[in-house]
């Protein structure tokens, strides 16, 4: 079989290694390094050395008893996440569209990924002028609605090391820089169950967030309400986004179980 011309563009070996964990699918569990060799139409050793850099990261693990090579844990960990995250994206999405009628402003579905918010899903406002959802693009957690939202229910330890590791930069002139200050926020958002970021990220955006649970009580996300600050009025914050943005993660929550 012919394969497909690839871009220019495209690292051969990372291309190579995708290829090679794609061959696991149907009813072929296990193949042997002989038979990776012909499917993929690469030599050997080429196919070898793939094979040793994805088991030494746990996407490839070695039958012994069998000779033959499987899917590792990390590929299992991975797939199950994936599931998770299109499983909270579609029972979202309802609320989120509720959401969108009655305030007519943009919403967003967030979750973190290694201190970076990333968004799911989003559902678009008619405002002429509106926020449009960055999906899947990382933004930093700090100077973020949602990601301060979800921050907040972190355990101190791992909040301090966050602090630690990771630079409060100042993205724009009311981005919250001082670590006791933005503690002490986040102490604030744990409380009251929401966050707001007025200007932090980008000057001229003011976002709320409220934090998503599931059956187990973790916050797994964060609905997240971003607008122009010359529509999000403080008055118009408190009094109807706020409660808009709490009561929609909190269905949202109860959808995955969360009661």
């Amino acid at each position: 079989m012919k394969k497909k011309d690839k871009p220019i563009s495209l690292i051969k070996s990372v291309d190579h290694a995708f290829e090679l964990l794609e061959q696991f699918r149907g009813d072929v569990s296990e193949l042997s390094l002989s038979e990776l060799g012909r499917r993929l139409q690469l030599h050997k050793n080429n196919v070898f050395r793939l094979l040793a850099t994805l088991e030494s990261r746990r996407f490839i693990e070695y039958n012994a008893s069998t000779g033959s090579y499987r899917l590792g844990l990390k590929a299992f960990h991975l797939s199950r996440m994936v599931a998770r995250q299109m499983r909270l994206v579609s029972r979202a999405r309802p609320t989120m569209e509720a959401m969108v009628r009655k305030c007519n402003e943009t919403v967003c579905l967030t979750v973190l990924r290694e201190f970076s918010v990333i968004c799911l899903d989003g559902v678009v406002c008619t405002q002429p002028v509106r926020v449009v959802p960055p999906i899947a693009i990382r933004l930093p957690a700090y100077c973020t609605a949602a990601g301060k939202a979800q921050l907040a229910h972190f355990p101190g330890d791992k909040l301090v090391r966050y602090i630690s590791e990771h630079q409060l930069k100042r993205n724009t002139p009311y981005t919250i820089t001082d670590p006791a200050s933005f503690l002490e926020y986040l102490q604030q958002v744990k409380q009251q169950g929401y966050a707001v970021s007025r200007e932090e990220m980008e000057v001229g955006v003011t976002c709320v967030a409220a934090p998503v649970r599931d059956y187990s009580s973790n916050v797994v996300g964060a609905v997240v309400l971003p607008g122009l600050i010359t529509r999000f009025s403080a008055k118009r914050i408190h009094k109807e986004l706020i409660p808009l943005t709490k009561k929609g993660a909190e269905e949202i929550s109860g959808h995955l179980g969360y009661f």
